[in-house]
Formats: structure tokens, C-alpha cells, sequence
């Protein structure tokens, strides 16, 4: 149980903690009735202020949206006016340009295309917005009159300024390859600057407003004009500089041209110089196309549009193409003409043209990149007449050599060398010149696989079996003429010096190297014909020798006196001598060995034969009784048997 003091101090405990329990929730109430009395008037505040909001809001939408409109009529009046004066100011386009149109761009490019698109902007306004406005045809007139001022102008800017290109700076431009030293380039300008600049802004108007195509015509047809008279001002400076130089040259830049692109091939005696000029010419014109087509096509990428440039070039480059390939032609059928002349130093000028065509195919193929199939072709098919003439050229030449006929009046009557032996030689020795083309002729016409395996070494070797060929038909030939001749010796004499003269030419050249890739004996089997022929020349001497050898003396005793038959016998010994030495030398005298050490070693080997003979003869006679009259008899002592020699030979003595 709890006492009784403890009870009572533990209920006013509580009584004090209720008391300030009761303060506090008072406390609150009273807080909460004022947070309601701020609440009602925060309340108050804000409606009266929605009210007011409301109102304003009343008053100030009509006004922001009259506004709006008034800004937005506003817009509208502005942008009417403008289109306005846009409208208008195409109506007044044909009046503000007619006169510039009229005056036409001559000197004022940059304003007449301005001009031309204000008109063009008026077209296609009036054709969009009234198609039925007499404006348009206005506008359109205006518009084409200006189109053909323009194509007007690029026609007189090009023709105008397009200028033939010299001759010497032709030469210029194409020695310039041929230098192995740095040379200033040669620069073609075919058109002036300014007026390049010109002809480019009309050429790129034209096709992307004018739509019109008709000014690349007019280009190719002016620069193709131009193109073709330059290359033949070049032929014709040949021509007119062969009759006083030779060759002609380029004093522009000295010491710099070579001759000609080609070496050229060596001169037949009497053949026509005019042939060598027409060669030259045309091997420089060949050269001088590739030139200037390629600064052709380099000035024509500036003004044609791509996708028409390779057509139009191919169209500017056919004069002057057609006509090379026409000379040429002409070429082919004057050598076609020659070979049945059998003139084949004519034939010969193909040689150093078609190796020239061929050195400068591949420029020529990269020239002609793009263009048809008909311009590339005509090179081609050039080329291949030329070498199918030049292989009928040699194969007639080599039947000609073998079939030339055996005229008498045609016979050197001393004996020397055959025309038909230095033509033929002549002709070979040009060959050398040639050597590759000659070679690729013959090349041409074998069908054999082992032609494009090997096609130089091939070439080489039938050049060598066509050489030899030739030298044998010579050969055949020359054995046929000899028997002509009536005295055998001056047969031999006749074929020794036409063997000779073959020898000595195969050896001065590079013909004796080419004969040896296939005949590696010739020049020992020339020698041995040569040795044969001056022994048989030898045996003329018999005659004279045989009269005085001492198998044919009569045998005599000493101090014992001769019969009369005896000093017969020895009298008919010395006047067989006299006569035969006479009769030989007077004959021989004559003849012709035009090779001065071949004579003097013939000369030299008879000589002694007959003065041994000869000196024996009259050391066994000179003090035998056989005559009263030995100055008959005894005409010649031995040194002038010996002089009578040395002037064998020699048709000046």
C-alpha cells in the first residue's frame, strides 16, 4: 500500500503537468484562430487582386490584337510594294538594255552578260506569269539578238586573234625534243590573254544559258583552218629554203635545231635533190602535226566543255590529219610507180619516213586518245602500206639485180666496175640507214610464229639473208656479163673489179657485219673469187711468155755456128715477143683497176714474171750470131719491158 504522503505528492505532480498541458492547447487554439484570421484576409487580398486582373486583361486584349493586324497589314503593303517594283522593273528590262544589246559586246564583255541576265530573268518571269504578254516576245527578241552578238563575238575573237604559227617556231618546237641540254621551252600562245579570257566566259555562257552548241562548229572549224595552214607554211619554207640551204633551220634559237628528226640516208649519185626536200618535209610536218595538236587540244580544254572536247578535237585535227595521210599515200603510189621503173633510189625515200612514222606512233596514239576509231586507225594504216610497198620495193630490187639483162653496150669496155654493182651496193649501204625498218619490212610479210617471238633478232637475220640474197644475184649476174667480153682476160679483169669493189665496200661498212649473221664465209670466198680472176688474167701473159720460156728454146752448141733453121727458130722467139708484149700492152693499156693497190700488186707480180722470163731469154741470145740486124730483133732490154708494164692500166698514160 502506498503511504499517504507519496499519494499526494504524486497527484500534485500531475495536477501541475496537466495545468501546463491546458496552457499550451489554449495556446495553440489561439494560434490557429489567428493563422484562419490571415488566412481569410490573404484570401480577400487575392480575389480582389484576380478581379482586377480581369478587368485589365479585359481591356488590353482588343487592343494587342488590333495591333497585330495593323503590323501584319502593314507587312502585306510592304511586300505588295516590293513584288511591285520587282514586276515592274521586268517591264522596263527591253527599254534599259536595248541599247547595250544593240552595241553588242565588243569591249565590254563583263557588262553585256549582266545585261543578258536581267533579260533572261525577265524571260522566264513573263513566261511564268504572262506567257500571253507582248513583254515576252519583247524580251525573247531582245534575248536572241544578244545570243548571236555573243556568237558573233566568239567567232571575231577567234578568228581574229587565231594566227597561223611560223614555220620557225614550228622548227623551234620540235627541235626542242631533240636536245639532250636544258633549253627554255618554246610556249605556243595561240591566243592572246585577254582575248582567251573572252572567248572562255562567251564559250561558258553560250552552253550554260544559251543552250547552243553551234560556237564548238565554229571553234573547230577556225582552229582546224589554222591548224592545217600552219603545217603547210612549214612544207612550203622547206621548198622555198632547199633551192639556197640545203635544209632549213630556225635562227631563232642558234645552234640548236638538229637537221631533221631522221638521219638521213645517203645521196644516190644524179638522184633528184627535190626527193630529199619532198622526205624532209614531210618528216617535219609528221613531227610538227603531233605539236601542235597537243597544244591544240590543251587550248581546247579551256574553252569546250568536257563532254564535248575529245569529239570536237577529233573533228579540228582531220584536215590537217587527212592531208598527211593523203601525202603520204601519195608517197606509197610514187614508190609503187618507181618499182615498176625498177627506180628504186625513189623507193628509197619511204625508208626514213616510215621509220619515222613509227618512232612517233606512240605520240601520235596519245594524241589521238579519245577520238574515233576511224582517226585513230589512219596512222596504222598507213604505216602498213608503207611497209608492205618497201618489202615489195626489195624484193623486186633483189629480182631486178638478179634478172638485169646482159646489153653489150652496157659493158664498161675497160673493165671496171658494173653500174648494176655500185647501184646494188649503193642501195645496201642506204639499207644500213635503216637496218630496223628495212628489217620489220621484211618481218611483215612472214607469216612465221618465230616473227613476234623475236622480232629483232628475227628482223635482223632476214635483213642478213636479204643482203646475201642480193650480193649472190650480183654474183650470178656479173659471172653472165663476163661472157660478153670476147677476151677472157678482160673478163677476168672485169669480174675482179666488180668482186673487189664489193669486198671493199662490205668492209667500209657495217654490211660486212649483217652478212656474217648468216654467211660467215663471204668475205674468205670473195677473196678466193678475187685470187681466182688475177690468175686467169694471168694466163693472157702465156702467149707472150710462151715464145721466149726455155722449155720452147732451141738447144745449140757453143762456138758451134747455127743452121738456118735455128736462127729461124730464134728470130720468130723475139718477133713472137715483140709482137705479143706489143699487142698486150696496147690492149691492156686500156683496161681499168680503178683500186690503186690491187693494180700495183697486179702490175707488180706480171712485171716480174715477164722481166725473169725476159732476161733469162736475152742472156742466153744477146751475144748468139742469129741475125745481122739485132736491133730488129732485140727491141726492148728488160727495165723497158718492165715500163711498158707499169703503164698497164692506166688509160692516162
Amino acid at each position: 500500500m502506498i503511504p499517504p504522503q507519496e499519494a499526494s505528492a504524486r497527484r500534485r505532480e500531475i495536477e501541475d503537468k496537466l495545468k501546463q498541458e491546458e496552457e499550451t492547447l489554449s495556446f495553440i487554439r489561439d494560434s490557429l484562430e489567428k493563422s484562419d484570421q490571415l488566412t481569410k484576409n490573404m484570401v480577400s487580398i487575392l480575389s480582389s487582386f484576380e478581379s482586377r486582373l480581369m478587368k485589365l486583361e479585359n481591356s488590353i486584349i482588343p487592343v494587342h490584337k488590333q495591333t497585330e493586324n495593323l503590323q501584319r497589314l502593314q507587312e502585306n503593303v510592304e511586300k505588295t510594294l516590293s513584288c511591285l517594283d520587282h514586276v515592274i522593273s521586268y517591264y522596263h528590262v527591253a527599254s534599259d538594255t536595248e541599247k547595250i544589246i544593240r552595241e553588242g559586246p565588243t569591249g565590254r564583255l563583263e557588262e553585256y552578260l549582266g545585261s543578258m541576265a536581267k533579260i533572261q530573268k525577265a524571260v522566264e518571269y513573263f513566261q511564268d506569269n504572262s506567257p500571253d504578254s507582248p513583254e515576252l516576245n519583247k524580251v525573247k527578241l531582245l534575248f536572241e539578238r544578244g545570243k548571236e552578238s555573243l556568237e558573233s563575238e566568239f567567232r571575231s575573237l577567234m578568228t581574229r586573234h587565231s594566227k597561223v604559227v611560223s614555220p620557225v617556231l614550228i622548227l623551234d618546237l620540235i627541235s626542242g625534243d631533240d636536245e639532250l641540254e636544258v633549253q627554255e621551252e618554246v610556249v605556243l600562245e595561240h591566243l592572246p590573254e585577254s582575248a582567251l579570257q573572252d572567248v572562255v566566259r562567251i564559250s561558258r555562257w553560250l552552253v550554260e544559258y544559251g543552250r547552243n552548241h553551234d560556237f564548238m562548229n565554229v571553234y573547230y572549224q577556225i582552229r582546224s583552218s589554222q591548224l592545217d595552214r600552219s603545217i603547210k607554211g612549214l612544207k612550203e619554207h622547206f621548198r622555198k629554203s632547199s633551192s639556197s640551204s640545203g635544209v632549213p633551220y630556225s635562227p631563232a634559237i642558234p645552234n640548236k635545231r638538229k637537221d631533221t628528226p631522221t638521219k638521213k640516208p645517203v645521196k644516190r649519185p644524179g638522184r633528184d635533190d627535190m626527193l630529199d626536200v619532198e622526205t624532209d618535209a614531210y618528216i617535219h610536218c609528221v613531227s610538227a602535226f603531233v605539236k601542235l595538236a597537243q597544244s591544240e587540244y590543251q587550248l581546247l580544254t579551256d574553252i569546250i566543255p568536257e563532254h564535248h572536247q575529245k569529239k570536237t578535237f577529233d573533228s579540228l585535227i582531220q584536215d590537217a590529219l587527212d592531208g598527211l595521210m593523203l601525202e603520204g599515200e601519195n608517197i606509197v603510189s610514187a614508190a609503187r610507180k618507181a618499182i615498176i621503173r625498177h627506180d628504186f633510189s625513189t623507193v628509197l625515200t619511204v625508208f626514213p619516213i616510215l621509220r619515222h612514222l613509227k618512232q612517233t606512233k606512240p605520240e601520235f596514239d596519245q594524241v589521238l586518245q579519245g577520238t574515233a576509231a576511224s582517226t585513230k586507225n589512219k596512222l596504222p594504216s598507213l604505216i602498213t602500206s608503207m611497209e608492205t610497198i618497201g618489202a615489195k620495193a626489195l624484193e623486186d630490187f633483189a629480182d631486178n639485180i638478179k634478172n638485169d639483162p646482159d646489153k653489150e653496150y652496157n659493158m664498161p669496155k675497160d673493165g671496171t666496175v658494173h653500174e648494176l654493182t655500185s647501184n646494188a651496193i649503193l642501195f645496201l649501204q642506204q639499207l644500213l640507214d635503216f637496218q630496223e625498218t628495212a628489217g620489220a619490212m621484211l618481218a611483215s610479210q612472214e607469216t612465221s610464229s618465230s616473227a613476234t617471238s623475236y622480232s629483232s633478232e628475227f628482223s635482223k637475220r632476214l635483213l642478213s639473208t636479204y643482203i646475201c640474197k642480193v650480193l649472190g644475184n650480183l654474183q650470178l649476174n656479173l659471172l653472165s656479163k663476163s661472157k660478153v667480153y670476147e677476151d677472157p682476160a678482160l673478163s677476168a679483169i672485169f669480174l675482179h673489179n666488180n668482186y673487189n669493189y664489193i669486198l671493199k665496200s662490205l668492209e667500209k661498212s657495217e654490211l660486212i657485219q649483217l652478212v656474217a649473221v648468216t654467211q660467215k664465209t663471204a668475205e674468205r670466198s670473195y677473196r678466193e673469187h678475187i685470187e681466182q680472176q688475177i690468175q686467169t688474167y694471168q694466163r693472157s701473159w702465156l702467149k707472150v711468155t710462151d715464145y721466149i720460156s726455155e722449155k720452147n728454146l732451141p738447144v745449140f752448141q757453143s762456138g758451134v755456128k747455127l743452121r738456118d733453121k735455128e736462127r729461124q727458130m730464134i728470130k720468130e722467139r723475139f718477133k713472137g715477143f715483140n709482137d705479143g708484149l706489143e699487142e698486150l700492152c696496147k690492149i691492156q693499156k686500156a683496161w681499168a683497176i680503178p683500186d690503186t693497190e690491187q693494180r700495183d700488186k697486179i702490175r707488180q707480180v706480171q712485171k716480174n714474171i715477164v722481166k725473169e722470163t725476159y732476161g733469162a731469154f736475152l742472156q742466153r741470145y744477146n751475144n748468139v750470131p742469129f741475125t745481122k740486124n739485132p736491133e730488129k730483133y732485140v727491141k726492148y732490154q728488160v727495165d723497158q719491158v718492165g715500163d711498158m708494164i707499169d703503164r698497164l692500166f692506166d688509160t692516162s698514160a
